[in-house]
Order: structure tokens, then sequence, then C-alpha cells
């Protein structure tokens, strides 16, 4: 019979075991803020790729499909989580600076290299590869450094920091399109660098390591598929695989659908950001409960959820045009694909053994991000199948990807418990 043991106990003991310095206080939760602002200026602008797939359409790539367009923010999403591992292992050695600082100019040169783009492969080179390598570093020391900060309350902290990316997707949206009818398309990609920019600097001073230095092992392994003998684990990558694959499709591709539908441009645009700041309230209040009844409990109801909104509310929008219901889809979706976003690096802390925490990160990491270069290019080429019009296919591949990975990550929640006595997993 399953005990009510949290298995939060095993990692402070863990805790204990390494000699941690001493978790919370004024700097941790400093911490936390940095991690938001720079969350917030990574995936919170790629977040609002629906902005640019809709402007790219329309202007500059009009002779491009829509899946040839969404390649540039596939490899974004992918390069969010690939370079992972090795940034992750940097800041272990060198500190967050050697990672944060560069990557944090990258991301700004990107941009502006952007503003100056009219060709597919200049775009591509600056938006898609540039952008995506900064913003992954910038990413990945943010979660690496809010790891170290905090342990009991790991779901409510990274819940919190990652906010910042429903807020970006919320505000850009809202905040382009507006510099855009002022300025054109290339000045508002200029004053969005200035603005990430200055919110990168402030980022830089906020975010530390809790940890001493580690000593560079080359004999370290990044990505090990041994892991996979861990059936929970194995399962688990599976079922989040099949989430990630999908949980980006209305992003992209709602405000292009609502512009077929008659919804005029502003409010088509305006969904990205209600999609958005739903999901704020999906990143902190499902993580909050998730500190006491668990990670995977939580993460499994959300991703079965996110498919079920796809395939009851957004799916019949593509016969019935209705604003209402779009709008409801827009708020419901936001609630729940931002909860499963939110939850799915806690999980992975607590799909094995501290041992291994390393590998695991890495191998989940890369993982994911051939389910994020792979999935909108998809979608993406069955929406071109449908002459670009009919988005019944591409909802179908994101409802029932959605709910198939859920039912993968009910099958590793009861493994995990059953591991481990407790049902709060």
């Amino acid at each position: 019979m399953m005990s009510d043991t949290s298995p939060t106990e095993t990692a402070q003991a863990a805790e204990k075991q390494l000699e941690l310095p001493a978790e919370g206080g004024t700097q941790a939760w400093l911490c936390v803020l940095g991690a938001f602002l720079s969350i917030f200026c990574t995936f919170g602008f790629l977040n609002a790729i629906g902005v640019f797939q809709v402007t790219y359409q329309a202007t500059t790539l009009r002779n491009y499909t829509p899946s040839d367009i969404s390649w540039i923010f596939a490899v974004q999403l992918a390069l969010m989580w690939a370079p992972g591992p090795i940034f992750g292992r940097l800041v272990d050695t060198y500190g967050p600076a050697c990672v944060l600082y560069p990557c944090s100019l990258l991301c700004v040169f990107s941009l502006c290299m952007t503003s100056l783009a009219d060709k597919y492969y200049q775009i591509f080179l600056a938006q898609g590869l540039g952008f995506g390598v900064g913003a992954g570093g910038v990413f990945t020391t943010s979660m690496v450094c809010l790891g170290q900060w905090h342990v009991r309350r790991r779901s409510l902290a990274t819940g919190i920091a990652t906010t910042g990316s429903s807020l970006g997707g919320v505000i850009f949206p809202i905040f382009f399109p507006r510099v855009m009818d002022q300025v054109g398309f290339y000045g508002a990609i200029r004053y969005t660098a200035l603005m990430i920019g200055v919110l990168m600097l402030a980022s830089c001073f906020l975010i530390t390591s809790r940890l001493p230095r580690k000593k560079w092992d080359w004999g370290v392994q990044w990505f090990d598929l041994t892991l996979f003998k861990e059936k929970q684990f194995a399962i688990f990558t599976v079922g989040a695989f099949l989430g990630m694959w999908v949980v980006f499709a209305p992003l992209d591709y709602l405000p292009s659908m609502a512009q077929e539908h008659g919804f005029s441009s502003t409010l088509a645009l305006y969904l990205i950001s209600i999609v958005n700041a739903s999901s704020i309230f999906g990143r902190t209040i499902p993580p909050y409960f998730a500190d006491y009844i668990g990670s995977f409990n939580i993460v499994t109801m959300s991703a079965g959820l996110s498919g079920v909104c796809m395939l009851a509310l957004w799916l019949p929008f593509n016969y019935h045009s209705n604003h209402t219901g779009t709008i409801v889809f827009a708020v419901a979706y936001g609630f729940t694909s931002g909860a499963f976003v939110s939850l799915l690096m806690p999980c992975v802390a607590k799909s094995g053994s501290i041992e291994t925490l390393g590998r695991r990160f890495g191998t989940f990491q890369i993982i994911m991000s051939i389910a994020n270069v792979t999935g909108l290019p998809i979608m993406g080429a069955i929406l071109d199948r449908q002459r670009g019009t009919n988005y019944s296919g591409l909802i179908l591949f994101g409802g029932i990807g959605s709910i198939v990975g859920a039912a993968f990550l009910i099958v590793a929640t009861y493994l995990l418990g059953k591991k481990l006595g407790t049902w709060k997993v």
C-alpha cells in the first residue's frame, strides 16, 4: 500500500548529503526574478511566433509556404533545448556569466541582423539559428541556477519564473504590431531588440549560482540511451515528446486561421496574447499544487486536457467561425498548456536518481529539441496539403498527439508512484 510520504523528503536528504549552501533567502528569489526576465525575453518572444508567421506570409516571405516559414520558428524552439547539456556543463564549471553574458549579446545581435534581412536564408540564419542559440544559452543558465537555489519548492519557483514566458507572449503580440504600424516591420524588430537587451542586462546581475564550481570532466556523458532502462523515465519521455510535438500549434497557426475565417488582423494577433495571458495562471496555480500532490499527476492531467481543448473547442471553429468560441478555446488552452510546459523539467528531476540527474536532463533536452524542430513543419505540411485554408488535419494531429502523450504519462506516473510507494509523484 502506498504511503503519503512526499518524494521531496528524498531530495532534502540528498541535499544534506551533498552539503549544499542553505536554500532560500533573498538571493534565491532574486535569481527567480532574473530567470523570469530571461525567460520573458527568450520563450516569451518565441511565444509570439504567430505574429511573425502571419507577417512573413503576407510580406517578406509571401512566396514561401507556411511549412517553409515555420522552419524558422521550429529551429528556434529546438535550439532552446538541444545545446542545454553543453551550456549546463559550462555553467557548472565556470559559473553562469560565461554563458549568460555572450548568449544575451547574441540574442540582441541576431535581432538586429533580422532587422536587416530580406531573404529567407538571412532570416533563417539570424532569427532561427542566431537567436535560437543565444536564447538556448540564456534559458539553460536560468533553469540551472534556479534549480540550484530551490529544491523543496522547485515546482513553485519554476512556475513563477516561467510565467515570464507567458507574459512575454502577452506583451510581444500587442507591442510588436503597434510599433510596426508606426515605424514599419524592421523598425519594430529594432525596438524589440532594445527592450530585450535592457531586460537581459538586468537578468545578468540577478542570476547567480549556488553551488561551488566543478572541474570539467571529459568522461561525463551528455546523452545516455541506457537511461531508458528506467521504465518510468522512458515512458515519461515518450509522453512528453508527443505533448511537446504539438503544444505550439495554436501559438503559430491560430492567428492565420482566424484571419482566414474573417477575424480582423488585430483580433487575430491578440488571440496569442489571450492564450499566453491564460497560461500565466496555468504556470503558477498548478505548480503550486504540484508541490503537494505531485508534478507527474498535474502534468498528466494538463497534457490530456490540452488535447481535449484542441478537439472539442478548436476543431469546431474550423467549420463554424465563432469569435466567442475561439476566445474560450484560447483561454482554456493557455491554462492547460502552460501547466504542461512549466512542469516538464521538475518531472525529469523526479524521474530518477540524483546521480543521473545531469545525464537525464541532457538526454531529455535533446529529445525535446527533436520534437520542437519537427512538430511545426509537419503541421505546416499538413496545412499545405489541405490548400492552406482547411486546418482540420493540423488540429486533429495536435489533439490526438496530446491525448496519446497523456496516456503514456499516466503509465509513467503509475510506475513512479509504485516505485516510490506514494501517489504524490
